[in-house]
Formats: structure tokens, C-alpha cells, sequence
């Protein structure tokens, strides 16, 4: 798993199609507690706790699809550190439909208007995606990288 980078000066705004009812947004403050619930049970306790630090930052760094009152997925920025994108996780139901692929432009259009030049992908092993959908290129050096030495949970 390396960590990549992306230049967001360069990034170009790209249409995607969502299927019928699906919306990709910032999330509310207010709905901290079910994002993060949700995320727990869907991508463990770790990616809870960065999404938490997402909700702590002025304006939210954590965007959501939604589908009504459904979640489908979520993105963070500046939550594992500053300048990071991620962590982001979309439902199995909900992928190769172009979820992801929003939630990524989302996100990094405001690490970009929130004065980021360069975005961090950590630790990713969709390598082939981040390369294909914005340029990624991957960090020398980077494996471990920031996340050794990180607590992991313990148990059945």
C-alpha cells in the first residue's frame, strides 16, 4: 500500500453521472453521530474515528451520497492529517455506478478551494483508479509511510 499524490491546480471538474436519486453533498454537522455510526459498521472503528475528525473541522470535511435517507457512501479530507484525502468507502451495492468516483471529485475540489495545492492519498491499494481518475502518482518511499506504527483494534 503506498501513498499517492495528486496536484489539485490541475485537476479538471469532470461530469458523472449518478443513478436516479442519488445526491453527493457535505454532510450536516448534526449528523455526525450516524455517519460515524455508520461508517463503523461498515469500515470498522478506525475509519470512524478520522471521519469524527472530519466533522470537527470548520467547514466539515466529510461529504456523503445519499439515496433519500440511505447512505451509500463517504469521503473525508484533512482527518488522518492535514492535506490527506481519506478515509472514503462506498457500499458494495453502490459501486461501479459512479459513487466513489463523485465523492472523490467532491472532496478534492475542496481540499482546492480550501487552499490545498496537493491532496494525499495514503496507504491506498487502488492504486489503478487513483492513477486513471485524477492523475494520482505514487510517493517514493511512502510504504509504510505515515500510518506504521498506527494502533490497530484487537479481537474475534
Amino acid at each position: 500500500m503506498a501513498d499517492l499524490l495528486v496536484k489539485l491546480y490541475d485537476l479538471k471538474p469532470r461530469p458523472i453521472s449518478l443513478p436516479d436519486g442519488v445526491v453527493v453533498r457535505r454532510a450536516f454537522a448534526a449528523e455526525k453521530l450516524l455517519v460515524e455510526q455508520w461508517v463503523a459498521k461498515h469500515f470498522g472503528i478506525r475509519w470512524a474515528s478520522e471521519c469524527e475528525i472530519a466533522f470537527m473541522r470548520q467547514p466539515v470535511s466529510c461529504f456523503i451520497a445519499t439515496n433519500g435517507f440511505e447512505v451509500l457512501g463517504f469521503a473525508t479530507y484533512d482527518a488522518t492529517a492535514r492535506g490527506f484525502f481519506g478515509p472514503t468507502g462506498v457500499m458494495e451495492n453502490a459501486r461501479h455506478k459512479g459513487v466513489g468516483r463523485a465523492l472523490l471529485f467532491a472532496t478534492l475540489a475542496d481540499m482546492s478551494s480550501q487552499g490545498h495545492a496537493y491532496a494525499i492519498i495514503g496507504a491506498t491499494t487502488s492504486l489503478d483508479f487513483y492513477r486513471k481518475e485524477v492523475g494520482a502518482v505514487e510517493i517514493a518511499g511512502s510504504t509504510p509511510g505515515f500510518y506504521d506504527g498506527m494502533l490497530k483494534p484487537r479481537g474475534p
